[in-house]
């Protein structure tokens, strides 16, 4: 696919086609492609400051930091900037390492957080075992429940790492009673819980984090991806006060030579605004529903070959129980249909993650195609 431009909820291609994107590319159009606003945004600091140090400052990145943490919950007081999702589970890696004084990290085995060294460690998929052995002192749990039990086995964890949603392996929710139990563990045996926010984060579940979903509160907080809409390449780690105070006298030997770079401090800042004046925190939850019923009446329709149909906010994912040939003709057919989707045939999963911009009349002519296209293969 050779892409020109972009529009809302449209990508298009040289040839003129219109693709129609329910998949935020790799989850982080939550604005769309095209929006003006950010556009303006990124050409005007450009303008007046493309280029600096990682350890000066400057208005853009004071209100970078400052509308981040406007959104994080009482106590979180200081921001890490980074390159981008990876990067910022990296550095709180290193942050709970320092912290702590512990070496070692518990993780799941459904769960995707990089594809850097230290990342790709932690992550439980299929991606991780091509490059093993990954990094020494990483454990991983099947369910959220061995967490605690783990913890009390195991010593010197640092910290423990969760994505809030495991989106990117499925869309698997939790319960608030696992968080709960998991975060008194954790305070029990002085582990940090470290919450990816990277996929989840800036209004996907309906929420600002996927995290306030289950009543909890993290020791640090990584995001990424929507922080800017995807419109530049830029993470953070957001960190609590119990933690940062600890390096007003003590090194974080932590530095990223783009650190905090002007342009993705001026997206991420106009994103957070045209998220909170828009109610796009919110929209997952109107479009929740739609994507729901879209993904039952399959499951309703085709019951031999769909199933567990779920999701939160604008996330939502179905199974299904196909052969290869079959898989290769569903990516034909969503082609024909002119879908971006998120197909994982290895998992026998397909996930929807519209952006948070889109039309709910687009949003359901969408889904019609998408449903023909799984229609035309199955039956």
């Amino acid at each position: 696919m050779e892409v020109v431009g972009g529009e809302g909820a449209y990508v298009h291609l040289k040839n003129g086609d219109k693709w129609l994107d329910l998949g935020s590319l790799s989850y982080q159009a939550n604005l769309g492609h095209g929006h003006q606003e950010m556009i303006d945004a990124v050409k005007a600091q450009a303008d007046e400051l493309c280029l600096s140090a990682p350890n000066v400052t400057f208005p853009a990145k004071e209100q970078c930091a400052k509308s981040l943490l406007k959104l994080a919950p009482k106590g979180f007081d200081r921001v890490f900037f980074t390159l981008g999702g990876a990067e910022a589970i990296e550095n709180a890696m290193k942050i709970s390492r320092l912290y702590t004084g512990r070496h070692k990290f518990l993780s799941r085995y459904k769960s995707y957080h990089g594809a850097t060294f230290g990342a790709l460690s932690l992550t439980g998929d299929f991606r991780r075992p091509p490059l093993e052995p990954g990094l020494s002192g990483v454990a991983k749990v099947l369910r959220d429940s061995d967490i605690p039990a783990t913890l009390d086995a195991e010593q010197n964890v640092a910290a423990v790492f969760l994505e809030s949603i495991q989106g990117a392996n499925g869309v698997h929710l939790s319960s608030k009673e696992s968080w709960s139990n998991i975060k008194k563990a954790c305070k029990k045996h002085g582990a940090l819980l470290c919450v990816d926010e990277v996929l989840a984060g800036f209004g996907r579940t309906g929420k600002v984090f996927g995290f306030e979903h289950y009543d909890v509160e993290p020791d640090l907080i990584c995001v990424a991806k929507a922080l800017t809409g995807g419109y530049v390449p830029m993470g953070a780690v957001l960190v609590h006060e119990r933690i940062s105070k600890r390096f007003d006298k003590e090194v974080l030997w932590a530095g990223l030579t783009h650190y905090s770079h002007p342009l993705g401090c001026a997206a991420a800042t106009k994103a957070m605004e045209i998220y909170e004046r828009d109610g796009l925190y919110q929209k997952g939850k109107m479009l929740e529903p739609v994507l729901l019923k879209c993904l039952r009446s399959l499951e309703d329709a085709l019951p031999k070959n769909v199933s567990n149909a779920r999701g939160l906010g604008a996330l939502a994912a179905i199974d299904l129980a196909i052969s290869d040939v079959q898989w290769e003709s569903l990516q034909e057919a969503l082609n024909q249909e002119k879908l971006l989707v998120h197909a994982y045939p290895r998992r026998g999963t397909l996930v929807l993650s519209p952006p948070l911009v889109i039309e709910e009349a687009t949003l359901n002519e969408g889904l019609g195609r998408f449903a023909n296209a799984i229609t035309s293969v199955v039956l």
